[in-house]
């Protein structure tokens, strides 16, 4: 038998998982769902994500891949899986792609969504995905600091330990603030060819301190040039952190 490339589209809630990656004591996304595939198969799989998600980031539109032998077509597999996941995930797509397809390296772009609850009053629905920050944020400092992230730079300022990139360049093709001062609910949108670990949340963290005034702009363009993580804010909480759409 041929062997057979599989793409699909998956939407999760990251509230109950430990992110993303197979993890032998912790339940993860890529877990529960090379079980069950291994159930329909009989066979032994492995999902290619574009990205691995840490624990309590959702995704819109993850995209992965796995290699198989399995007769069953893609439009079976979508129906065979979405009966046996939890109701927190779901196969949106999957499609036979060429076999040299790969979902992580064939990424072009992906752009991943920021969502800050920015009022006095808590929304107990809201807490598992977004970050509540009472005090009002002054939108407009924010949308100053943004243009400086577009382009191809060097975002070591923004950048967790315990990355195994080799590089810290990243492009950022958009950078956008939806949302006004007093209205509630904040996205910060964010595109790039790649991101390194934490950087979208560790971005978010330093321009919230731009939007409560505990540092300027400038002060804010001084960090990401300085090229040291240990100047910036902190680390934005998971929660708020959606992967929107990969684009190939």
């Amino acid at each position: 038998m041929n062997d057979k490339n599989i793409r699909l589209t998956l939407s999760y809630d990251g509230s109950q998982y430990h992110g993303w990656q197979r993890q032998k004591n912790a339940v993860t996304i890529q877990g529960v769902i090379e079980e069950r595939l291994q159930l329909m198969t009989g066979e032994p799989v492995k999902l290619i994500a574009s990205g691995r998600t840490d624990a309590g980031v959702h995704a819109v539109n993850q995209v992965c891949n796995f290699i198989t032998r399995s007769r069953i077509s893609p439009g079976a597999i979508k129906r065979g899986l979405n009966s046996l996941l939890p109701d927190d995930i779901f196969v949106r797509e999957a499609e036979y792609v060429a076999i040299r397809f790969h979902a992580r390296y064939d990424a072009r772009s992906k752009t991943y969504e920021y969502r800050i609850l920015n009022r006095e009053d808590p929304d107990i629905f809201l807490r598992n995905y977004s970050w509540h920050i009472r005090t009002p944020l002054d939108t407009k400092e924010i949308a100053r600091c943004l243009d400086l992230l577009l382009g191809r730079h060097d975002f070591s300022s923004f950048r967790s330990s315990g990355s195994g990139n080799t590089s810290s360049l990243r492009s950022v093709l958009g950078a956008e603030l939806y949302g006004k001062e007093g209205e509630g609910m904040m996205r910060l949108v964010i595109e790039a060819d790649g991101f390194l670990r934490h950087m979208v949340r560790n971005i978010v963290g330093t321009l919230a301190d731009v939007g409560l005034r505990k540092m300027t702009p400038g002060r804010f363009e001084e960090i990401f040039e300085s090229k040291d993580r240990r100047l910036a804010g902190v680390k934005a909480p998971a929660q708020g952190l959606f992967l929107m759409k990969v684009l190939y």
